[in-house]
C-alpha cells in the first residue's frame, strides 16, 4: 500500500505556490504548506506526516500510519470570500481558476449557474454528489448568489439525470429564486458559452466571459468546497473524481471516488479497482475528450476529474491527418496519440469554426459542429491515410 502523497505546487491558474515547510518537518492534515503572491491559491497538506522531499515543484509527505479525521481549520472570518481564499479553492472542473478572484464581482442582480452538465463521457462524480448531498449544493448556490449580488440561481443539468433532478427539486421547492434548467445531451454541454446560450438564450463571442452577461458559472464540486470552507472551515485537501476503462472493477461501470486525499498517486486507485485488464493502453488524466497522458506516478490534484485506462494502441498505424478542435484535444495531444500508435503526422488542419482570439484559437459555436469535407480533402491531398480529431459530429 502506498504511504506517501506528492502535493503539486501548481494546481491552479497563475504562478505556482511557494513551499513554506522544511525537509523533515512534521505536518498536520489541513496545515498550510504553500502560499502565493498575485494570481494563485493556497496549498494545504492532505495528510498527517513528515516532509521527505520539498522543492519548488512539489512537496512529498510520508504519511503517518494513523490518520485522524480532524484537520487544521482555516482562520475564522465572517467574510465568505476571504474563507474561499484561505481554503485554496479553485475551479474543480478542470479550469483551476482561483475562486476567490472569480467570485469577487458584482453581478448587479444577474445569475449564478451551477454547471451540472457532467460534460465529458463516463464522468459520474458530480452526479453522485448531487444525489447524495443536494441540500449542501443548494446552500452553496445561495452563498454564491449572496457574494456576487445575484438575484437568481440556475441548475444546468441534462434531463437524463432524472434521479439527481428529483433530489435537487425537493430541496429547492421553497427557494423561489433557484430553478432547474435543461441542457441538451451533447458535447460540450458543460462549456460556459454553451451553458449561457442554452440557459440564458444569449450568444457569447469567442473569448467573452459569462460575466459580460451578468452570469457566473461554477461546477458542482467547486460549490461543494465553498460550503465546506464557509461552514466547516475546511481547506481543499480532498478531491472527487471518476476512474474507469481497462480496470478489473471499473471496466463495465466506472467507479466514483469522493473526498480522496490530494496528492495520492494514481497507482493507489488502479490497485483499488483490481488492477489492469490486459492488454491496456495509456493512462489518461481528465475526461476522454480533453484529458492528457498520465502515469501511475501521477497524483490527484484540485482539478483532476477523471482517470481512465485506455484500450491498447494500434502499432504502425500509418500516416495521419490531424483535425484540431478547441472543444476537444488540440494538436499537441492528438500528435501524442498518433506517436503512441506508431503513426506519423503528415498534415494538420483546424476546424473551420476555430478563430484566433488574442493568440488562442476558440470555437465560434461550441456544440454545433460544421461539415468538414473541405478539411478532410486537404488532409488527404497531403498524404493522410487516416484522420484523428478531438471531437466532431461529422
Amino acid at each position: 500500500m502506498l504511504n506517501y502523497v506528492i502535493i503539486d505546487m501548481k494546481q491552479h491558474v497563475g504562478a505556482p505556490s511557494k513551499p513554506i515547510v522544511n525537509l523533515g518537518e512534521k505536518v498536520k492534515k489541513g496545515q498550510l504548506i504553500g502560499t502565493f503572491e498575485g494570481l494563485g491559491a493556497y496549498i494545504h497538506s492532505s495528510v498527517y506526516g513528515e516532509v521527505i522531499e520539498v522543492n519548488e515543484k512539489f512537496i512529498k509527505i510520508a504519511m503517518d500510519h494513523f490518520q485522524p479525521d480532524e484537520y487544521v481549520k482555516i482562520k475564522d472570518t465572517n467574510n465568505n470570500l476571504e474563507a474561499i481564499k484561505e481554503a485554496g479553492i479553485v475551479g474543480a472542473g478542470g479550469a483551476g481558476f482561483p475562486t476567490h478572484v472569480k467570485y469577487n464581482i458584482d453581478l448587479k442582480g444577474g445569475c449564478v449557474i451551477l454547471n451540472a452538465a457532467e460534460c465529458e463521457p463516463v464522468l459520474a462524480h458530480n452526479m453522485k454528489v448531487l444525489l447524495n448531498e443536494p441540500d449542501k449544493i443548494v446552500r452553496g448556490i445561495k452563498y454564491a448568489m449572496e457574494m456576487t449580488n445575484a438575484s437568481n440561481g440556475f441548475i444546468a443539468i441534462k434531463p437524463k439525470h432524472k434521479n439527481e433532478m428529483i433530489a435537487i427539486a425537493k430541496v429547492i421547492k421553497n427557494e423561489p429564486n433557484i430553478s432547474i434548467k435543461y441542457l441538451p445531451d451533447i458535447y460540450p454541454a458543460g462549456d460556459e458559452r454553451v451553458i449561457v446560450r442554452e440557459i440564458l438564450k444569449k450568444e457569447l463571442m469567442p473569448g467573452a466571459l459569462p460575466t459580460s452577461v451578468n452570469a457566473l458559472i461554477s461546477n458542482v464540486e467547486t460549490v461543494k468546497r465553498i460550503v465546506e470552507a464557509i461552514e466547516d472551515r475546511k481547506p481543499v485537501i480532498t478531491k472527487d473524481f471518476t476512474i474507469g476503462g481497462r480496470l478489473s472493477y471499473a471496466q463495465n461501470s466506472a467507479k466514483v471516488f469522493l473526498d480522496e486525499p490530494i496528492g495520492m498517486p494514481i497507482k493507489h486507485y488502479i490497485d483499488l479497482c483490481g488492477g489492469y485488464v490486459e492488454p491496456h493502453g495509456e493512462i489518461v488524466l481528465g475526461g476522454p475528450f480533453t484529458g492528457k497522458h498520465g502515469s501511475e506516478e501521477s497524483t490527484i490534484t484540485k482539478v483532476l476529474g477523471g482517470v481512465f485506462v485506455s484500450m491498447p494502441e494500434v502499432n504502425d498505424a500509418g500516416k495521419f491527418g490531424i483535425l484540431a478542435c478547441e472543444c476537444g484535444a488540440m494538436e499537441d495531444r492528438l500528435s501524442e496519440i498518433v506517436t503512441s500508435m506508431g503513426g506519423q503526422v503528415v498534415a494538420q488542419e483546424k476546424c473551420k469554426r476555430m478563430k484566433d482570439v488574442n493568440g488562442r484559437f476558440r470555437c465560434e459555436k461550441p456544440g454545433c459542429c460544421p461539415g468538414q469535407a473541405e478539411s478532410v480533402l486537404k488532409l488527404k491531398s497531403k498524404g493522410a491515410e487516416a484522420i484523428i480529431t478531438g471531437t466532431c459530429e461529422e
